[in-house]
């Protein structure tokens, strides 16, 4: 009876709080995240230590652990989209502003691809943020241009141009630019981001990282960042969804840009991720339970405080028409046809939205000259915005 009682005891202990690795996990969610890490990082055909302090697996291509996902069991592989342009991608690589990720000069293997080793303490990290939805409903603030939603009017791709910044973040803080497709409302929203963050919280220390996110639930139950689970496909040998980027802007001086998109290819209906002109990978369309087209389209910032005051958005700079000083999206445009060519917004399709004007800023420029076209500017200083939890 001695030995019952201390048996029943002992289960109680282990699935209450511990210290595990230096974090207060239960048992239960240690053994939990031990069994996710052997379901997403993969054996790897080579690793790659970074002078970032993170590993980098070189994946056989077809062995990834997006493919373990139930909804992608019986998936075709797409190597590159249908759009696809060897001579689109060399353009964009010798533009100055050329944005580098460290495994510039390194590249995979042939039938292998690149992709960052998951630790459990990156898992730790986020479990917090999407457990609670944090992401999308808790202590954000925003301040982007989106396309108004018309009748009748669907969306197969966005892009743009953005400066990228390295906005001074606590772990408590986030600070981000990106360019978004969207459907649905409510815990009915699909959604497909991509961008350049600083977000300590995810990524264990306060860089500018280039990063992209998925849910086909508004994040209650689906999605994460990069591959922190099963969802999107890696096809570049080179770049990689989750990378560092080397280099920032420096306000009143050097501008280093990113040009980014997501486009549906017409054939697959999968949706891919450019940056700097290179196919990274795509989500594959089987994800998503409503969005075989978007009716909404984006650009802008946003940034994250948890009982802090909010961090700066972009360059900690409002709006004022220079390009050097708040953060922009040039060149941007829409599709609204999977084959069609980009569109820019016109002035009364776009509208601005900011919910914090106290500390961050939005303006719509419409259609500049060279090399600006189409374009806006967003950001500011941050503080007390007025909820921050």
């Amino acid at each position: 009876m001695r030995n019952m009682i201390f048996l029943v005891m002992l289960v109680s202990t282990t699935l209450s709080s511990h210290r595990v690795d230096g974090s207060d996990i239960t048992l239960k969610e240690h053994f939990e995240f031990e069994r996710h890490l052997k379901l997403i990082n993969k054996p790897p055909i080579k690793s790659i230590q970074t002078e970032f302090g993170y590993i980098v697996d070189c994946i056989d291509i077809k062995n990834q652990s997006a493919f373990d996902h139930p909804l992608l069991k019986n998936h075709k592989l797409q190597i590159r989209p249908s759009f696809y342009s060897k001579k689109k991608e060399i353009g964009v690589n010798i533009l100055p502003t050329k944005i580098r990720f460290e495994l510039d000069q390194i590249v995979c293997p042939k039938g292998s691809v690149p992709i960052r080793r998951t630790t459990k303490e990156d898992l730790i990290r986020t479990k917090s943020l999407l457990n609670n939805n944090i992401l999308v409903k808790r202590a954000a603030h925003k301040a982007e241009v989106y396309i108004k939603p018309l009748y009748g009017e669907n969306y197969y791709g966005i892009s743009g141009t953005t400066s990228v910044y390295n906005p001074k973040c606590s772990i408590a803080q986030a600070s981000a630019s990106n360019l978004y497709v969207r459907n649905g409302e409510g815990d009915a929203v699909n959604e497909i981001t991509v961008g350049w963050h600083v977000f300590p919280h995810i990524n264990g220390n306060d860089r500018t990282f280039a990063y992209a996110t998925w849910t086909s639930d508004n994040y209650v139950k689906t999605g994460c960042y990069n591959t922190q689970c099963q969802g999107f496909v890696q096809t570049h040998r080179q770049y990689h969804i989750g990378a560092p980027v080397q280099k920032t802007s420096v306000y009143g001086g050097e501008m280093v840009d990113m040009p980014i998109s997501i486009d549906q290819d017409e054939k697959s209906k999968n949706w891919w991720i450019t940056i700097n002109g290179k196919p990274v990978g795509y989500y594959p369309q089987a994800l998503f339970s409503n969005l075989k087209e978007a009716v909404q389209v984006g650009w802008g910032g946003g940034t994250i405080a948890i009982g802090v005051p909010s961090p700066q958005m972009g360059s900690g700079s409002f709006p004022d028409e220079n390009f050097e000083h708040a953060c922009y999206f040039k060149n941007i445009g829409y599709k609204n046809g999977t084959n069609s060519q980009y569109y820019g917004p016109e002035h009364y399709a776009a509208e601005t939205y900011h919910d914090a004007p106290e500390c961050f800023g939005v303006e719509y420029y419409d259609k500049q000259k060279s090399p600006y076209g189409y374009s806006l500017q967003f950001g500011g200083p941050g503080g007390q915005c007025g909820d921050n939890i």
